[in-house]
């Protein structure tokens, strides 16, 4: 039996499941991602977070579909997220670009889809622009929900001064060294989700800006020993821990054994005290600065939050 996985309703009354696939660096088998999707809808993964930079739509859509065909899952059972890349945010390529994820998927819809960064290039286009695409691809049915990823909340306030329909989702990078606080507190304030990418701070990266001295291993003392209490790993605490202050993790693995055990974190919470413990572990260690884009007009962490 498959755990059931938690959902929560957005703002514009589209539900979510608490807990996602991601597939960011599938790896260079073609078939890696198809079969890790495959892999999690058998484990009870409904949420599959993708992208058109990704390059890897053509692979998840198969994999969906091969799984509705066997009558494993149904559309409807699914969510679906792509994002709009930096170089189509001009509001008429915005569509375009939506319907060829559509393609490349082989959906009649996507169930949200995100802004994937603020700034653009080669021509710096106003994300107000950018989001007028997005509010179009709601109009023509191409997609369900609506939202943003990696903006910070001067860009948000901007941004829902001037919307007609409101973004419901922010996707940031979000771990127990970067747990994002202000700023989930912020898209709270303004009944925006949040989507954590990398919960495990995209581990084997070279960290060219981790703080001297932060701990930033899963094997920390603090989650090491949580862990035991509960009989669970280190990687299961943590993805506890991200759902537990109120934000949606989407671990990548291709791994079944890692696969099967990061959805298997809904018989437990962590205790307030637990949480306050691993809040201790932040240390502002962000792993996708995206620097080489540190001088774009709406590079988005030159602020705080």
């Amino acid at each position: 039996m498959s755990p059931k996985v938690d959902e929560i309703t957005l703002s514009d009354g589209n539900k979510v499941p608490v807990l996602g696939l991601g597939t960011w660096q599938g790896g260079n088998d073609p078939g890696e991602v198809e079969n890790a999707v495959k892999l999690a809808i058998d484990a009870g993964y409904r949420h599959f977070d993708c992208a058109s930079f990704y390059g890897n739509e053509a692979e998840i859509g198969k994999a969906i579909q091969d799984k509705i065909d066997q009558g494993v899952v149904k559309r409807e059972d699914l969510f679906v997220v792509t994002k709009v890349w930096n170089d189509e945010h001009k509001q008429e390529l915005v569509v375009a670009a939506c319907k060829r994820s559509l393609k490349k998927l082989g959906l009649g819809y996507i169930d949200l889809y995100l802004v994937h960064w603020p700034f653009s290039y080669p021509d710096e286009v106003d994300y107000i622009e950018t989001w007028r695409g997005m509010e179009e691809c709601i109009k023509l049915g191409l997609t369900r929900s609506i939202g943003v990823s990696n903006f910070n909340s001067q860009q948000l306030t901007r941004l829902l001064e001037s919307a007609s329909i409101k973004p419901v989702m922010n996707q940031i990078e979000l771990h127990i060294n970067l747990n994002q606080k202000k700023l989930r507190e912020f898209c709270a304030s303004k009944s925006i989700a949040v989507t954590g990418y990398s919960p495990f701070g995209a581990p084997g990266r070279n960290n060219v800006f981790q703080p001297a001295g932060a701990d930033i291993s899963l094997q920390s003392p603090v989650i090491t020993g949580i862990a035991k209490k509960y009989n669970k790993t280190n990687a299961q605490i943590v993805l506890r821990y991200v759902i537990d202050i109120g934000a949606i993790p989407i671990p990548k693995s291709s791994s079944a054994k890692r696969i099967k055990e990061n959805i298997d974190i809904f018989d437990f919470k962590l205790t307030p005290e637990e949480i306050a413990a691993i809040d201790k572990l932040d240390c502002g260690l962000r792993t996708c600065s995206a620097i080489e884009h540190k001088d774009c007009k709406e590079y988005p962490f030159n602020i705080e939050f």
